[in-house]
């Protein structure tokens, strides 16, 4: 819901004030390249005007709301609020709240959130917050008996006042936070198309990392469906960031899965982790990249003990970004589904037939290189070369 008339949205985000004031006005200016990005990717009109601390997207009412969605899909956004503007003069302010209240309060209770940024002003934020309550009560009055509620209102007039203008609105919604994409280096995605891949490539743009996607093709132990549900997860991820190249790089894999089935049972799983990741750092180095994300997370698979991760870890002298590590299956899935990657991920495929009958839980790295067969890595490097690009 917004205010009536309102035709701008107000962005709000976190992480990139902690930084020095140069890198705040690079990371300020990608992060608005990215918001007309999406505007522009979703046929929503919209100019975005580059304000210290708050980006204005300048709409229509018609619009506004598509806008406010629009914007709380870019990464370093907190929130977002749909916003009418107003000067800074304290009788504007409480007029223009006057006037929503009129037109958007019919009942139950409220409360003003009001914030100055502003200290130069002659009205503090309790001041406003006070005096904006009672223009709203007196603005309604007449229809109902209005109702005050500080801690938990039905509606919140919210008012946020910078240095020329002010803002009023009536919802902030949540944006992903962290930075605006493309304010770090790119990183390997491995994509599997399974549940967890996506939402650490998704966590890894979150930081700010435009993504790589890297498929690796299980050949017969893999398939049609198997391929189908990664590149449609990359291709949700996509829309995210519809600036940046999201390609997939589909790696050639057959030929070490069959070698590995054919010749491995203990620690299988394992080594075909290692090949994964030798392949994904040719090719980063190939690309330019500078780490390799995967969704492991401890203890979830056989594979993913910390003494198994810590063998297959040391193929490879790029780090490997786990941003899943620690989370719970359940909490993996929430965020799946919140992303809409989850429907996807779960289109049954083959690749369940690689793993042996009985699991290594504990391996050591010694042992594991005596039973890998010959040539595997060389194998995994030679596959990378051979890495086709193609659409998701």
């Amino acid at each position: 819901m917004h205010p009536p008339g309102a035709d701008t949205v107000l962005v709000r985000h976190g992480d990139v004030n902690t930084k020095s004031n140069r890198v705040k006005r690079y990371m300020e200016d990608v992060l608005a390249e990215n918001l007309e990005a999406l505007l522009a990717d979703r046929s929503v009109p919209g100019d975005v005007e580059r304000r210290w601390n708050r980006p204005l997207v300048h709409t229509d009412e018609a619009h506004v709301e598509a806008a406010t969605d629009a914007v709380t899909d870019a990464f370093g956004v907190v929130s977002a609020s749909p916003v009418l503007t107003t000067s800074t003069e304290k009788d504007e302010i409480l007029e223009t709240l006057a006037t929503t209240a009129r037109k958007r309060y019919d009942g139950g209770s409220f409360a003003v959130d009001a914030r100055r940024a502003d200290k130069r002003l002659p009205y503090g934020s309790d001041d406003l917050a006070r005096e904006g309550g009672t223009a709203i009560w007196e603005a309604v009055e007449d229809e109902f008996e209005p109702e005050v509620d500080l801690d938990d209102p039905d509606l919140t007039f919210g008012v946020e006042v910078r240095e020329d203008f002010a803002f009023v609105y009536l919802e902030s919604v949540p944006g992903p936070g962290g930075l605006p994409l493309g304010a770090q280096e790119r990183v390997i995605a491995m994509v599997s198309g399974g549940i967890d891949s996506p939402v650490a490539a998704y966590e890894m743009m979150k930081r700010g990392c435009p993504i790589v996607p890297v498929y690796v093709d299980l050949g017969d132990y893999g398939g049609v469906d198997h391929e189908a549900r990664a590149m449609e997860t990359v291709r949700t991820l996509s829309r995210y960031a519809p600036n940046f190249d999201t390609q997939v790089y589909r790696v050639p894999g057959g030929e070490a899965v069959e070698l590995l089935v054919e010749s491995m049972e203990q620690g299988r799983m394992l080594s075909l982790r290692r090949f994964f990741y030798r392949a994904a750092e040719t090719l980063a180095e190939r690309i330019d990249a500078h780490g390799i994300v995967t969704g492991e997370a401890v203890g979830q698979k056989s594979s993913q003990t910390v003494q198994n991760l810590g063998v297959t870890s040391r193929v490879t002298s790029l780090p490997i970004h786990r941003p899943l590590l620690t989370r719970d299956k359940q909490d993996i899935v929430a965020q799946a589904r919140e992303i809409d990657t989850f429907t996807d991920s779960t289109i049954d495929a083959g690749c369940n037939r690689v793993a042996p009958d009985r699991a290594e839980t504990n391996a050591r790295l010694e042992p594991l290189l005596e039973a890998e067969p010959d040539g595997l890595l060389e194998l995994a490097e030679e596959a990378a070369r051979d890495a086709e690009l193609v659409e998701p």
